[in-house]
This record gives C-alpha cells, sequence and structure tokens, in this order.
C-alpha cells in the first residue's frame, strides 16, 4: 500500500513538472493574421498536425524510442465547435486538447486517470504550430 502512495505521488509530480514552461491563458496572445482568420475553419487534420507538432517539441519523447506505444497522439471526439486531440504520456498521463474549429483557440487538460486528478493547464493558438506548406 505504502509502494502505491510513494508511486501515485512521483506520477503527480511528473505531471506538475510536465507543465514548467508552458504557455497559459494570461500569456497567450493572439497571433493571428488577417489571412489565418479567413481559413480559420479547422479541419481534424489541422487540428491534429498542430498538436502533434506541439507535442512534439514540447515533450521528451526519447523515452518512448524503443516502446513507441508508451506516447502517442491521437483524435478524440468531435462535436460541433470543437476537436478533441489526445496525448498520452509514458507517466499514464493524458492531456486532452479541444481546439475551437472557428478560431484554432485551443485549451488543454491534464488529467492522470489512476490518481483522479483533472487540470486546466492553459491554452495555445494551434496556428502557432501548423506547418505553412
Amino acid at each position: 500500500m505504502k509502494q502505491l502512495v510513494i508511486s501515485s505521488l512521483f506520477i503527480a509530480l511528473l505531471l506538475c513538472s510536465c507543465n514548467n514552461g508552458k504557455t497559459t491563458e494570461s500569456q497567450v496572445e493572439n497571433t493571428q493574421t488577417p489571412e489565418m482568420i479567413d481559413s480559420a475553419k479547422i479541419t481534424a487534420e489541422k487540428a491534429y498536425e498542430g498538436v502533434n507538432n506541439y507535442c512534439h517539441r514540447e515533450y521528451d519523447w526519447s523515452v518512448a524510442k524503443d516502446n513507441p506505444s508508451m506516447m502517442y497522439v491521437k483524435m478524440g471526439e468531435e462535436t460541433e465547435a470543437e476537436y478533441q486531440v489526445i496525448f498520452r504520456s509514458y507517466t499514464g498521463a493524458f492531456v486532452y486538447f479541444y481546439v475551437n474549429k472557428t478560431d484554432g483557440s485551443t485549451r488543454m487538460v491534464e488529467s492522470v486517470p489512476n490518481l483522479n486528478v483533472e487540470n486546466e493547464t492553459g491554452t495555445i493558438n494551434i496556428f502557432d504550430y501548423i506547418d505553412a506548406r
């Protein structure tokens, strides 16, 4: 039992440390240009691409080099207003990205299912992570 509590605390600390240096809602600037607003209808593919790019820039994937199933990005549910994209960390934590289909604003919610912990951790603008082609 003692090991379970210690393991749970360790996972919670890892999850908290994953958010260091992340953008919070108060730090987000609107970086959309008029061209972006005109073409702001985000597709599922753009939402996935942006979140995938963000996760590969912000999280260390070297841990999953030999076992790629430890960490992944996948599409979640879709509503009329937003796409859900899910990132799974090697720690077992999940980050749910909710991408607004109209303007690309994306809110992030971190979740540790084993500890029943869920926290909103900030926002990003998906356009900042979509590669220009």
